[in-house]
């Protein structure tokens, strides 16, 4: 499944697929990072829009391993899933199931909307302090997982910002 995995180095705001996921916090009203950037690029209609997202608990509309929906407005995707992948706390916490379930809720979406093609950041890579390494490995086996089960979606890109990231995604990619 390889061929249906792609590795971009480029700003996830500009790419011009059906959705791109949003590293986001859970409150969804923006942040840094990812978060901020994919915010100031769709336009204050997507604040609005997470603003109209039920909250599950005070401050809470995306707890930690879920994902939500909505338009991508200014963006070139047509949507934004956003996720909320874990704080990194040394890796005893259940950090990996919470960021395997990032990328299995953000694929389900996907399905449910008939997303074809879908870019993923580094969740939880930046501020969040999860390893690299082990984030890619979460990443690539989850979205070949979803992509082998099910023919929508059809193409998933993990989009780096920088080349640190993108080797470190290619060396995943190719092992066996």
């Amino acid at each position: 499944m390889t061929d249906s995995i792609e590795i971009v180095e480029a700003d996830i705001t500009t790419l011009e697929v059906d959705a791109i996921v949003n590293a986001a916090n859970e409150s969804l009203l923006g942040g840094g990072g990812v978060d901020g950037a994919i915010h100031r690029a769709a336009g204050p209609q997507l604040l609005d829009a997470c603003r109209a997202l039920a909250q599950v608990r005070p401050g809470v509309r995306c707890p930690t391993g879920e994902a939500r929906i909505t338009p991508g407005f200014s963006l070139p995707a047509r949507f934004v899933i956003h996720t909320v992948g874990p704080v990194w706390r040394g890796g005893t916490h259940g950090e990996a199931e919470q960021l395997a379930a990032c990328y299995r809720a953000s694929l389900q979406l996907a399905r449910d909307q008939g997303i074809e093609r879908i870019a993923f950041p580094a969740i939880s890579c930046g501020v969040y302090g999860y390893p690299i390494a082990a984030a890619c490995a979460i990443a690539v086996r989850e979205i070949r997982a979803g992509l082998a089960q099910h023919s929508v979606p059809a193409k998933a890109l993990l989009c780096a910002f920088g080349g640190v990231m993108a080797r470190a995604y290619r060396l995943v990619l190719v092992a066996p």
